[in-house]
């Protein structure tokens, strides 16, 4: 199985999990950490709208939780007939962790669509090697 089949199988496993019973959009996202190892996300509404969480930001804190620190690649994947990229908070939210140069993969139900990198999609972005080394 390729990486990119690997990613997809994740976030496709993971995307039938999601709970979206209110915008019934529901979206996987998976990641391959430094170590190769994959960890995935879906997207959790919440009746209080804005406290819900994205598929991407629960793959990032699920790789964080088994030690991961950089994002090697990442593949987001929903339904509809338009590209489903990171929203900008998630966009600054990988940011975190990987490269400028890190590829995003965006699919829908039949495979890859789309692959940018996250310069592309978040340009002369801020991150934390604009704040120095980490503690």
């Amino acid at each position: 199985m390729s990486p990119t089949d690997a990613l997809f199988a994740a976030a496709l496993a993971v995307q039938a999990r999601a709970h979206a019973p209110y915008s019934r959009f529901r979206v996987g996202a998976a990641l391959r950490d430094e170590t190769g190892a994959i960890h995935a996300g879906c997207n959790v509404e919440n009746a209080a709208y804005p406290v819900g969480t994205c598929a991407e930001a629960g793959a990032i804190a699920a790789m964080v939780a088994a030690g991961g620190r950089r994002i090697a690649a990442i593949l987001v994947l929903g339904d509809g007939e338009a590209l489903v990229t990171p929203c900008g908070a998630c966009r600054q939210r990988i940011r975190e962790f990987a490269a400028p140069g890190t590829t995003i993969q965006v699919a829908g139900p039949e495979g890859l669509r789309r692959s940018f990198t996250l310069e592309e999609l978040l340009p002369a972005s801020f991150g934390p090697d604009n704040l120095g080394p980490a503690a």
